[in-house]
């Protein structure tokens, strides 16, 4: 086995296809058939089914297989990493993954901030919801992820967090509501009243917040994204809890109001293992800690 085999293989699984890891790699098809021929010869067990009908697909242990090449390269980067630190150079590539309110309002300043000091640097994004997160970081797509997560629910998965940032959420409502003229909003009046949940890590929070203030949680409507939560409000389809960094515009005649008890949704930073972190990762985690840390 060799450094190309690996990362052949690792293009050719997320890829689904043997033409276009080629073209990712400047291999011709038939170099890659041959470098792949190579690989099980030498481990002795077929990776890769090639179906008809659904292209390429992993057998069991090259899906097994897949996590341990991720593993491997990112030591060989973290190698390169220690290396060049020594020579007074910082280089490297980042794999973050993130849900979209930190992509939109928190990754930006961290990866500012690094870029400024080591312009040689990487970054690759990936965005998805909490579920697609914390794949990413079991089968090590990732290197560090912004995600949201119970502290039981980081216990029992196999990767390691630590708190950023608590995002403090606020009521979200239109202004011919009854408590329109309150300074903080009691949640005990919004129970049983039609709740607009944005998914992605917006729910837990939510339940909590309502459990805490005992009152009936009643959901009205799920969906994606924050705009189109606000424009249902404005339209009088029900009320929302939504973090305060998202709320910089309201739609006209929509307010928004601290509540009593508080409600945060917490920012945590996930690695797979901050012991074998490369030093592009700990940098991230350093510079993000820095900025967000201490806005608690």
């Amino acid at each position: 086995m060799n450094n190309s085999q690996l990362q052949l293989f690792i293009k050719i699984a997320e890829t689904r296809s043997f033409t276009r890891a080629g073209q990712e790699m400047n291999m011709t098809q038939p170099a890659v058939s041959r470098a792949i021929s190579a690989l099980e010869n030498e481990l002795d067990v077929s990776l890769i089914i090639r179906d008809r009908r659904n292209g390429i697909i992993l057998t069991d242990v090259g899906q097994r297989i897949l996590v341990i090449f991720r593993r491997i390269l990112q030591q060989y980067d973290k190698v390169q990493q220690v290396v060049a630190a020594e020579k007074g150079l910082e280089i490297g590539t980042i794999r973050i993954g993130s849900f979209p309110m930190s992509s939109a309002h928190l990754l930006p300043q961290i990866i500012r901030s690094i870029r400024d000091r080591y312009p040689q640097i990487e970054f690759e994004l990936h965005e998805g919801n909490i579920v697609e997160i914390q794949q990413w970081l079991n089968s090590r797509v990732i290197d560090v992820a912004l995600m949201i997560a119970t502290e039981q629910e980081a216990a029992e998965l196999n990767y390691e967090t630590m708190p950023l940032y608590n995002e403090e959420m606020l009521a979200v409502f239109r202004e011919d509501e009854t408590f329109v003229d309150q300074d903080i909003l009691d949640v005990k009046r919004l129970s049983g009243q039609s709740m607009i949940i944005c998914n992605g890590g917006y729910e837990m929070p939510i339940v909590d917040l309502f459990a805490r203030a005992e009152a009936e949680l009643s959901i009205g409507f799920i969906v994606h994204n924050v705009n189109t939560c606000l424009n249902m409000i404005e339209q009088g389809l029900g009320t929302a809890i939504l973090p305060a960094i998202s709320l910089s515009w309201l739609p006209p005649g929509v307010r928004a109001l601290p509540t009593e008890p508080k409600a945060y949704r917490p920012v945590q930073l996930a690695v797979p293992s901050f012991t074998e972190a490369s030093p592009a990762s700990r940098l991230f985690v350093e510079t993000a800690l820095q900025l967000f840390g201490q806005q608690q």
